[in-house]
């Protein structure tokens, strides 16, 4: 069985390309980007070994240390610091550390450091677990969340994110997901809307029934209704054998209709008296079947327009609109962009039977700074292609196609030259203020790296 470490670091680059590393050498690892997300995982999770930076955005990790000491965490924890100076090193000796490691991190260095730290945590396993590294059980009438059932590992085709957007639309999809609620997911092409729809049946009542899903604007007029509702052999010209149609197949479980927008008003009047009366009749058959479908529907248009074109129909919309769910844009979830494209490294990994470890610094900082305007789609097909492409064991700049190379940082919207020193400290102090003090996201704001922005802050004493 695999070690299992938590990474506790808010440079998120740093992080990803540790985790793929570390992921290589046969260890589980989770990141938490900051003391709160730590806090909760721990929580949630039992892990054999703590890799934290001693500077992070909430707390530093001595005060992650003095936490897991209050609440029981016999846990091995190794401090990471660009700082490097024994003042520091010896502080979090003192309150428990295991070792520490300075930045630049030197990847044998480390290996060696995680494996001593890990026979030391060994070597006192004798002792009674504390009740603090239990992973908490789920009470009866608390919905299913993020910490109790991580995406990443319970689906390997699924990646939730980190970012504050991501938080939110999966708390949502944590809340609404076991009521029988019908869902409506509005979102541009290529976020995910899919992938979301299936967690929603995942983490619902009917998980174990059929999930469903038909692309209504695939759907000729025609056979629309054949689609949804089947049809009995002869009942049209074409019609050489019966059909079975999706709500008979999703009987039980969901069924999902992307670009439900798409649909010509007399199937939306169809479709509206099969939700209502919950029975619908196979075309050329006189007998209705019963049917118990959970509706979870998606579009990128505004659907509110379309009922006032007099397009849409607005009893339809209300019927399938119980509880709306928003898909951010990739360029939202900035924090997630890295973890995204590791994650499609990954998957492009097994398919083209490929070894590589991960993306140099130089695309690492051209996959940030994109605006992906195809969203995941466009990311996991470019990550594809660089797979592909790649003569080395990291994907680099060359790789990634002409419109991340043509995104120098001088013409990247975000980036901005530190020359006079006033302007400077405005500039990095409006970037704090923009992002709550979060120097992670200050720096990605500047177009500089964390640890040029923490000199820059020592520099002026900010």
């Amino acid at each position: 069985m695999s070690h299992s470490i938590l990474i506790v670091e808010d440079d998120l680059t740093f992080a990803t390309m540790l985790k793929t590393w570390l992921g290589k050498k046969g260890f589980a690892v989770d990141t938490a980007s900051n003391n709160a997300r730590a806090r909760k995982q721990l929580g949630a999770q039992s892990y054999d070994l703590v890799l934290s930076d001693l500077r992070l955005p909430d707390q530093d990790g001595i005060f992650l240390l003095s936490w897991m000491k209050e609440h029981g965490y016999a846990i091995p924890l190794i401090i990471m610091t660009g700082y490097a100076d024994i003042q520091s090193a010896v502080q979090a000796m003192k309150h428990g550390a295991n070792d520490y490691i300075s930045k630049p991190v030197q990847p044998d260095e480390l290996l060696k450091k995680i494996n001593e730290a890990l026979q030391s945590g060994e070597a006192s396993a004798s002792q009674p677990a504390a009740p603090a590294q239990k992973a908490p059980k789920a009470s009866s009438h608390t919905a299913p969340s993020r910490n109790q059932q991580p995406s990443e590992k319970r689906d390997a085709d699924f990646l939730e994110g980190e970012s504050e957007a991501a938080r939110q639309l999966y708390n949502y999809v944590g809340l609404v997901a076991p009521t029988p609620m019908s869902v409506l997911i509005n979102g541009a092409s290529g976020t995910g809307k899919e992938y979301v729809a299936h967690r929603i049946h995942r983490l619902s009542k009917r998980a174990d029934k059929p999930f469903v899903a038909i692309d209504c604007g695939s759907i000729p007029k025609e056979l629309a209704a054949s689609e949804f509702f089947g049809h009995v052999k002869g009942s049209f010209t074409g019609a050489l054998s019966d059909k079975t149609g999706a709500f008979v197949e999703a009987n039980g479980g969901t069924l999902f209709l992307d670009e439900i927008g798409n649909l010509s008003y007399e199937v939306q009047i169809q479709l509206l008296r099969a939700l209502q009366e919950r029975c619908i009749r196979p075309i050329g058959s006189n007998k209705e079947i019963k049917v118990d479908v959970r509706l979870v529907s998606a579009t990128n248009e505004n659907l509110q327009q379309a009922i006032a074109k007099g397009t849409f129909r607005e009893d339809l919309y209300h019927r399938i609109n119980e509880f709306t769910l928003r898909m951010p844009a990739l360029r939202e979830r900035q924090e997630d962009i890295l973890l995204f494209a590791n994650f499609f490294l990954d998957q492009a990994n097994k398919e083209l039977d490929r070894q590589l470890i991960g993306f140099d610094a130089a695309a690492s900082r051209a996959l940030q700074a994109y605006s992906w305007p195809g969203n995941l789609r466009q990311l996991k097909n470019i990550v594809k292609r660089a797979t592909l492409l790649a003569q080395g064991s990291f994907i680099t700049l060359n790789e990634l196609g002409n419109e991340l190379q043509e995104l120098t940082p001088e013409t990247s919207p975000q980036h901005f030259a530190l020359h006079d020193e006033a302007a400077e400290k405005k500039r990095i102090l409006d970037a704090l203020r923009q992002t709550g003090n979060n120097k992670s996201k200050a720096a990605m704001l500047l177009g500089i790296d964390r640890k040029t922005l923490y000199n820059k802050l020592k520099l002026y004493g900010c």
